[in-house]
């Protein structure tokens, strides 16, 4: 079992990039997840806002009752 951790010597370069590399998707797991919630948080801030705009709009159309041909 030494053997296998050493590696013949080059255990510190070996073990060290396997770090790097696991260390590097752990970051990159990390960055994914917060923009996916801060795309969440923006999609919903945005269908929030249209659907004031209809009611807004829907108020506004209210008692016309007419339709002006131009």
């Amino acid at each position: 079992m030494d053997k296998f951790f050493s590696m013949g010597g080059y255990a510190p370069f070996i073990w060290s990039s396997y770090g790097i590399g696991i260390g590097g998707l752990v970051v990159l797991a990390v960055i994914s997840v917060r923009t996916l919630r801060a795309r969440e948080r923006e999609l919903q801030f945005i269908g929030t806002r249209q659907k004031k705009n209809v009611i807004n709009n829907t108020e506004s159309c209210q008692g016309e009752g007419t339709i002006h041909e131009s």
